[in-house]
């Protein structure tokens, strides 16, 4: 058993990891930079040290930073919640190296999910279903255009190192392939250090689709069903819930099943996340996230499990709590990012909290780093909390959402509450009938 966890990360998701640490009794170590010297995950950890100025590059970022801070604190063992290190494999590699342990898959299986075409490789040899596409990266202009016409138009160029929706353009054309092949190319050097590009068959009205899976390093995994991320902005994800309305329990148990027993065959450990288009029955494999995902609160509410203590369970040696036949769906989630920022532009807007009080009751769960007085800095991400409701259906928890947003208070900045109360008056909304091109159509008529 971990005697002293450091959690390499900030904000909501640090104060996730702290009290999953409490709850078992485990002691944790809260890191941050010298513009988070007054963030609650530093108040309500058990210690914290400082590890360097605001840049994310000399703090969050600085593997020799964190190391130091598990050698003066006695750490054992490092999570690293989500963005910032959480995939970084030589980050892995170093904590390894040090006799410490990641929280987390392994280096390898982060390194073979983090490159798009090694991943679709893996994923089809394990049986995974995967997006028509190119075999490997396309090397040239005239390749792409020959692949579009052969795919046939729309496809989509796609940088082999990218994420979060940089590095990513779209082509009707032969006459568009030339500014989308060289602009997917260039955002990847600029964004990821590597101008690798593939190309796949775009799809027309796709939902988007992922599957939760666990593994306990040894050769046994699990799917938890999967959640609907399908309400988008820029690629970046807005709205999400689990079940999926869209998907029936006989595809829920196909992909699942799929995705459980290639987790099993590569001996993967802790949580992941498969990400697929869904489309006219059928799923189409992307992308494999190797952490905790940000929308995990959806998952926890169906189920009832807890998948960060399970998180630390399978890295100390132990067995997962549950098996896939004890696991079973229990009503509905839905989960809203809120962000500071100012509408329509979805500007960040920093700045100091005048007033906060977090939304109660039955269903509702409200994970936030905000308090009365607080500072957002304008270094990191804008997510200053996720509003998380759970009901017996999807009926119950839209109606859960709805009042917990009107109990909802953050005074002294800008966020996006405002859409959320937008968007739930919206019919297709309350139907479930939306695709990852909704919200961008529904932005462009009414903030636009």
């Amino acid at each position: 058993m971990f005697d002293k966890i450091l959690i390499a990360n900030r904000g909501e998701i640090a104060l996730r990891v702290i009290r999953a640490c409490r709850e078992m009794g485990i002691a944790s170590v809260a890191v941050h930079s010298t513009a988070d010297a007054d963030a609650m995950h530093v108040r309500m950890a058990d210690e914290s040290i400082c590890i360097g100025p605001p840049p994310s590059p000399q703090s969050y970022l600085s593997i020799p930073s964190i190391i130091a801070a598990c050698e003066v604190t006695g750490a054992q063992a490092i999570h690293p919640g989500y963005g910032f290190l959480s995939e970084n494999a030589n980050f892995v590699q170093v904590i390894e190296d040090h006799g410490l342990t990641f929280i987390g898959p392994t280096a390898e299986h982060i390194r073979i999910m983090g490159d798009k075409i090694t991943a679709k490789d893996t994923m089809i040899k394990l049986g995974v279903p995967c997006v028509p596409g190119s075999e490997g990266g396309v090397p040239d202009l005239a390749t792409a255009k020959k692949l579009g016409q052969e795919m046939g138009y729309p496809v989509i160029i796609k940088a082999t190192a990218g994420g979060g929706g940089k590095g990513m353009k779209v082509a009707n054309s032969d006459k568009e392939m030339e500014k989308a092949f060289m602009t997917a190319r260039a955002e990847g050097k600029a964004n990821f250090g590597n101008d690798e590009v593939y190309i796949e068959k775009y799809l027309q009205k796709p939902r988007h689709i992922e599957i939760q899976v666990f593994g306990d390093g040894k050769g046994t995994a699990v799917h938890l069903a999967e959640r609907d991320c399908s309400l988008q902005r820029r690629h970046q994800k807005v709205f999400e819930e689990a079940p999926g309305p869209s998907i029936t329990p006989e595809e829920r148990a196909r992909i699942g099943k799929i995705c459980a027993e290639a987790m099993a065959n590569i001996n993967y450990i802790g949580a992941g996340t498969i990400e697929f288009l869904y489309e006219d029955g059928e799923f189409y494999f992307i992308e494999m996230n190797t952490r905790l995902q940000v929308e995990h609160p959806v998952t926890e509410g169906i189920f009832g499990v807890d998948l960060v203590r399970e998180q630390i369970r399978v890295a100390e040696g132990l067995p997962m709590s549950f098996t896939q036949d004890e696991l079973e769906i229990n009503g509905h989630a839905i989960e809203v990012r809120i962000n500071a920022e100012k509408l329509p532009n979805f500007s960040p807007c920093p700045g100091r909290i005048t007033q906060y009080h977090a939304p109660g009751g039955l269903g509702v769960r409200m994970d936030s780093a905000l308090y009365d007085g607080y500072s957002i800095p304008p270094y990191y991400d804008s997510l200053i909390g996720k509003l998380i409701v759970h009901g017996r259906d999807r009926k119950e928890a839209l109606a859960r959402l709805h009042r917990a947003l009107g109990e909802l208070i953050v005074d002294g900045v800008d966020t996006t509450i405002p859409l959320f109360h937008e968007l739930l008056q919206e019919p297709a909304i309350l139907s479930g009938d939306y695709n990852i091109h909704w919200l961008e159509k529904w932005l462009a008529r009414n903030l636009g």
